[in-house]
């Protein structure tokens, strides 16, 4: 999860997913599916606009981290809403960078590569110098209680933790982040 990627790999991986996208397009509209069809292009203007917001959120590690993290074929999707651009700040920055770092290590390691598996993340200000994110797993685990494990065991000073939904498929936490 922690590659240092060079400007040629970062244009390469961003212009195969475009390309991707563009052929989803194509193909749609080859079957006529007009409506499949502006469907997929305000999805790409809603992925765009968060990924907008995020780079306003003065964290760049966290940033650059949640952009990539789909290019390093890990055993989930990630996909990410950002529901306030507030102002965020180097220790801050560090202690979000590290502590999802250590959160998608140990999901690739617990979820079930063979299945398909989708975290969502939303990221908000719940008020003045207070970060709330949500993260939310639909998937399939092979190790659940080390995913628990770490969530109990990994938390700092200024961090909490709500856990709203645990089941086999699916896990559900809100995490505030004093700052």
């Amino acid at each position: 999860m922690d590659k240092n990627w060079t400007t040629i790999e970062t244009l390469r991986q961003t212009r195969h997913d475009w390309l991707n996208k563009i052929q989803i397009i194509k193909g749609n509209l080859e079957l006529n599916r007009i409506d499949r069809v502006k469907g997929i292009i305000d999805e790409i203007i809603i992925e765009t606009q968060n990924e907008a917001r995020l780079s306003s959120l003065n964290l760049p590690k966290f940033t650059e981290m949640l952009l990539t993290s789909n290019w390093n074929n890990g055993s989930f999707y990630c996909e990410y809403e950002i529901i306030d651009v507030f102002e965020g700040s180097a220790e801050v920055d560090e202690r979000m960078y590290r502590w999802t770092t250590d959160y998608f290590s140990i999901l690739d390691k617990s979820l079930d590569p063979a299945f398909e598996n989708v975290l969502s993340v939303s990221i908000g200000e719940k008020e003045m110098s207070n970060m709330r994110c949500s993260f939310h797993l639909q998937g399939r685990f092979i190790d659940q209680p080390a995913v628990i494990e770490f969530l109990e065991r990994s938390l700092t000073a200024g961090q909490t933790i709500e856990l709203c939904e645990c089941n086999e498929d699916e896990m559900f936490f809100k995490m505030n982040i004093i700052f």
